[in-house]
Order: structure tokens, then sequence, then C-alpha cells
């Protein structure tokens, strides 16, 4: 029974897409803004990279430290998946929330957690001070970095699974971090046209569409969950060839993607899983799902009477109605 619900877990773990990100930058933009980062602590020295983007020893952890203690918080933005705080002295925090990571703002202490302690070594961990804040909600008790900040409030990375990554750059040289520059254009910028977006696509024409909606290369920021929802709102089947879908059903999708991810910061991100905001607190989008963790459920576009199916394609779990979104070529 363990093995089983450990095995639900995983499949049910997503990794916070463009709408989670930008939800927490608003956050950290009401927040942090005009406060300085006083230290760092962190149990977990991995989850800090050099620029390079590699693992490596705590030894980085040590530079990172000094790098940005002192430094003033100007604000923060957001680059496809990625936070970015920005730092005064042409710093920027690069910090990659991976499958579970999210960012939490509050007060907190430190204290030691009994049941880790052996050899007489305390294990350290960090809670926070009001027990009644949404702070306590069990997916944000895996608290692995601490930015302390002036008046004495406190910046927590809270990742279950320990696979988060924060790493600095140049604010002036940010384009051409490794940690970015790979990425595509964003998908919610107002010069993102229907060209540029069919543009994009036209890189992997034989690639098969939910997988090329979800590189990031092709486009920044689109993961599992959005490109379900665009998908099924478009009716494109997610393994149809990019070259075989029409010009009618590519516009459609290009109006889907926007309507979509939208949707998904007005509604504060989603929260199926772990994710919650800076203040703990969990999306809605969740609650608008039609097509994603839907296997079984009666399709709820008008008239089309189909039933929700998974099927993995590329790797990663797809969820889509095959009746209104069934496979269609050009003719």
């Amino acid at each position: 029974m363990l093995f089983v619900l450990l095995a639900m877990c995983y499949l049910l773990t997503i990794m916070p897409e463009l709408p989670e990100v930008q939800t927490t930058v608003d956050g950290l933009n009401k927040t942090v803004v005009g406060k300085r980062i006083t230290s760092v602590w962190t149990d977990w020295p991995k989850m800090f990279r050099p620029p390079s983007n590699t693992r490596t020893s705590g030894d980085y952890f040590t530079r990172f430290k000094k790098e940005v203690a002192g430094k003033k918080i100007l604000s923060a933005s957001r680059r496809g998946k990625h936070v970015l705080i920005n730092l005064s002295d042409d710093t920027t925090i690069i910090i990659h929330m991976k499958m579970t990571g999210h960012l939490l703002y509050g007060k907190y202490s430190k204290t030691y957690d009994k049941r880790l302690t052996t050899n007489k070594k305390k294990k350290e961990m960090w809670i926070p001070v009001d027990k009644k804040s949404p702070l306590n909600d069990p997916f944000n008790r895996f608290v692995h970095a601490v930015f302390i900040l002036s008046g004495g409030k406190h910046l927590a990375f809270s990742d279950t699974r320990k696979f988060g990554k924060i790493a600095t750059a140049k604010t002036s040289e940010l384009a051409h971090s490794p940690h970015l520059a790979h990425l595509g254009p964003e998908p919610l910028e107002k010069n993102f046209d229907y060209d540029i977006f069919a543009e994009r696509l036209s890189k992997a024409p034989r690639g098969k569409i939910k997988s090329v909606l979800m590189n990031q290369v092709v486009i920044a920021g689109i993961g599992n969950i959005y490109s379900d929802e665009m998908l099924w709102r478009a009716g494109i089947h997610p393994e149809a060839r990019v070259y075989d879908i029409s010009y009618k059903k590519l516009r459609e999708l290009y109006r889907a993607m926007k309507e979509v991810l939208r949707g998904g910061i007005e509604f504060g991100g989603d929260s199926m899983s772990d994710y919650r905001n800076v203040f703990g607190e969990r999306g809605h989008f969740q609650e608008r799902h039609r097509a994603y963790q839907r296997k079984g459920e009666k399709c709820e576009k008008r008239g089309c009477g189909g039933v929700i199916i998974r099927k993995m394609i590329g790797g990663r779990s797809a969820h889509f109605c095959p009746v209104h979104q069934k496979q269609k070529f050009k003719n």
C-alpha cells in the first residue's frame, strides 16, 4: 500500500509552470522589494549551482552566501520557469523551483528536529512563527534554504524532493547566463504574435504538438498542465504532428495558449500538487481543469459527449478527449 501511495504522489507531482512562477514573482514584488539579505541558510548545499549550471560541492554555497549578503532586493521578474530576484550591485539570484519547490515569505524561527538528531548532532529546521498562518500547510514544511531579510522576515524555499536550483548571475548579462540562454521566447509578451508562434513551432515540424509546446527551447514556460488545457480548448490531438495541423487549428491553439496561461495567473496558479504562493496559500486553477488529471470523466465541451483519456507521450502524461480532439490531418 505504501508503494502505491508513493507512486501516486510521484505521478501527481507537477513542476511549477509559467503561471505558478509568475504568481510567485508577483508575490515577491509585493513583499521583499526594498529589503536587504543579511544572511542565507541551507541544509542542502547541492541546491546552489555555479554559473556552469553543474552540480557542485558545498563550497559554492559559501561563495553564494558571501555574494548576496548585504545586497538590497530591487525587484523580481520571470524568465520561463525561472524566478529572478534582482539585487543591487548588478547581481541576480536565479531560482528554478523544479518539481516541488516554492518560495514562502514570512517570519520564521530556527529550531531543531529531535527526530533526526543523531550522534549528538542536532538537525536544524525552520518553522513559521505564526502557527495559524497558511505557511504551516503540510506542503510548506520542507524548508531547505532560508534568506534572512532585514526587518526580521524571511524568504524560505520549501522543496519536498530537493531538486530545486539556486544560482547567481550578473543582471547585465542575464540573457547570456547558461541557466537562461537556451530558452525560447515568452508566450505572453506583447510582441509574441501568431507569426512568431507559428515560426517557433516550425522548428520541430515532425514533432508531436504536446511535446513541442513543452520544449523550453521552442517556447518558454509551458508544461504538462497547461499544454493539456490549451490543446483541449483548441480541439487538437496531443500526438498530432506540427506539420499536420491546419492553419485554422494553429490559430485556435495560439488563442488558447494566451487564454489558458492568463487564466492560470488570474487564478493564482495550480495547486493540485505541491505549489503554494509566497504566503503559503493554494492557487485555484486546478478547479478549472478541463483535461488535466480528469481521466475517465465526461468531456465538458458542449455537445461533445466524449470521455477524457490519459496516454503517455514522450515520457509525459497527456490528458485529452478522443472525440473532439480526434487526430485530423490536412487535406
